[in-house]
């Protein structure tokens, strides 16, 4: 888990000249002095303006997010899903799109499934896509290249004898 940095208010301030003229007006025996109620702020610490459409300052920068090397999130993807058994067609979009088909290649009496009908159907397409996608990627490699392609999927379902006949 990475660190964060938390901008809350402090009770000492850190450098000692703050800390001298707090002492001094506050007393000896005195704590530091608090924001009040109702939203009145210290005026021992200022908070910085807000500007119209962010809540940093003009002046400060924003720290710039560590970015991975090219393909290590998707070597890392590819890990996570490939240990996940979770089926990841979203399944309202899956169903409506079966019931789409069914609609216009079924006669107007047949509309009905049963869930375990649709999961079954949902399973036997993403495993279908699942052997697509790796036989295209075979292709693509075997082209000396690394990015997937349309003539790859062409090439992988024609030789796997998958899809429509040519």
């Amino acid at each position: 888990m990475g660190r964060t940095k938390h901008n809350a208010t402090r009770s000492q301030p850190r450098n000692p000249t703050d800390a001298a003229s707090l002492s001094q007006a506050a007393g000896p025996s005195a704590t530091p002095p608090t924001g009040g109620r109702d939203g009145e702020e210290d005026a021992a610490q200022p908070r910085a303006k807000r500007t119209k459409y962010g809540s940093r300052p003009q002046g400060s920068q924003k720290k710039k997010a560590y970015r991975f090397k090219p393909g290590t999130v998707a070597l890392r993807e590819i890990r996570h899903y490939q240990k996940s058994t979770s089926l990841l067609i979203p399944a309202a979009g899956f169903v409506r799109q079966v019931r789409s088909i069914t609609d216009a290649v079924a006669p107007p009496r047949i509309s009905r499934w049963t869930a375990e009908a649709l999961v079954a159907l949902q399973e036997a397409a993403e495993d279908y896509l699942i052997g697509l996608f790796s036989d295209s990627m075979l292709c693509a490699i075997h082209a000396r290249r690394v990015t997937l392609m349309r003539r790859d999927f062409e090439l992988a379902r024609r030789i796997g004898g998958k899809g429509r006949p040519w």
